[in-house]
């Protein structure tokens, strides 16, 4: 039976992370979505005072007993994320650590990959000049060569790319075999033939540098392989395979949810805080239809965002409790993605003048939002991963 409340160890969480985002993250808001590329080194600090408590994105998958229910690695880095990016995204996204490459390392890497990089900070390398949401068309290669492999490529959009010390990289082994010989490389920053080519300057997440990454003759070692290096040549084979490939994604979307969840409850609080100050509040007592528009609003958005939460709870109870959740982790992206968008530009529509102006952040957590409906798949690419799900289709027969 699914359980989406909260265990006392993840209440604990929260209240830690939310206590170290009001104090240590929210106060240097402003200053870093200013001085973008800057390191945030205060946020090492907050790091390390995290710890477990803000766990790994896409956590891991629990071994729970026959017969029993988990609320357990999964639920705790949703839970943290909620916090974490109430006080601020970009900065959250800036910590050591809290790379996306680390989500795929600890969903599909070796014992012996999860001790030597587990404990890394790893960039996810996926994004190409040519490929954005058709991940299948990946055109970075890696060519076995003895003992090595050797990358050629460029990608684009790497969210840490620069401060990272770890980079998951996607390539074909065959072009010709389509998604089948698509696998994920661990590349150790300092490689030769690896380089960070440029820096983005971007609406929103100032605080954490997005970058482009060139592979030239980058050769890495046999074992920097996360699966298996065999290519199936049947269909079903090809299908299982590229289905390991993005089991990656099962385990970031939630987390990517749980930001977008954390920013948009950053923004209904400010509301409530500047609105009321001007006399407006929202008053739980009523009904809506006899409520003002704007708090009416506040009550519609409210209940937005309270659904999107239990999407990303339910994703990520499944994820403890081993239990398939590629519909639920597409179904919270989606949906969680969409109401951040939608309830941090609104409650800077609702707060007029107060909201557009720099003197508070919800014009900045409006920018920031906007990434979180984006990356770890679009909108457009949720809504269909959930359609063909549903209507039990397959990529060539819904495209």
């Amino acid at each position: 039976m699914i359980n989406l409340e909260l265990a006392k160890k993840h209440e604990d969480t929260f209240a830690q992370v939310m206590m170290l985002a009001e104090h240590m993250i929210r106060p240097y808001s402003r200053k870093y979505d200013k001085e973008e590329h800057s390191y945030p080194r205060e946020m090492e600090e907050v790091g390390k005072l995290i710890g477990g408590a803000r766990s790994n994105p896409g956590g891991t998958r629990e071994e729970a007993a026959e017969g029993t229910v988990v609320n357990g690695g999964n639920m705790g880095a949703v839970v943290g994320l909620f916090g974490l990016c109430w006080g601020d995204v970009g900065l959250f996204l800036g910590m050591p650590g809290s790379g996306l490459g680390n989500a795929a390392i600890n969903a599909v890497g070796t014992a012996e990959q999860k001790q030597k990089y587990g404990g890394s900070y790893a960039a996810m390398c996926i994004t190409e000049p040519g490929t954005g949401s058709d991940s299948a068309n990946i055109s970075t290669t890696a060519v076995l060569d003895g003992d090595e492999w050797v990358l050629n490529g460029e990608k684009i959009f790497v969210t840490d790319g620069e401060r990272s010390d770890t980079l998951v990289v996607w390539a074909t082994l065959d072009k010709s075999l389509g998604k089948a010989a698509i696998k994920s490389f661990i590349v150790e920053k300092g490689t030769p033939g690896c380089e960070v080519t440029r820096l983005e300057h971007k609406l929103g997440i100032r605080a954490s540098d997005t970058a482009a990454i060139s592979f030239n003759d980058c050769r890495i070692p046999k074992d920097n392989l996360l699966g298996s290096a065999e290519v199936a040549t049947d269909a079903e084979g090809r299908k299982k395979a590229f289905g390991g490939v993005m089991q990656t994604f099962d385990n970031t979307r939630p987390p990517v949810a749980a930001m977008a969840i954390g920013v948009s409850r950053a923004a209904l609080d400010m509301s409530r805080e500047l609105l009321a100050a001007e006399g407006v509040e929202l008053a739980y007592d009523r009904k809506p239809c006899n409520l003002g528009a704007i708090e009416a609003e506040l009550c519609r958005m409210e209940a937005e965002w309270n659904a999107a939460r239990l999407l990303v709870l339910k994703a990520a109870w499944m994820a403890d409790n081993k239990a398939p959740n590629s519909l639920e982790a597409s179904m919270c992206k989606a949906k969680a993605g969409r109401v951040g968008n939608d309830i941090t530009l609104r409650c800077v529509a609702l707060c007029q003048s107060l909201g557009y102006s720099e003197n508070s952040l919800l014009e900045k957590f409006a920018r920031d939002s906007k990434i979180l409906d984006i990356f770890e798949g679009t909108q457009q690419i949720q809504q269909l991963i959930v359609a063909r799900r549903v209507l039990e289709k397959s990529s060539s027969d819904l495209k």
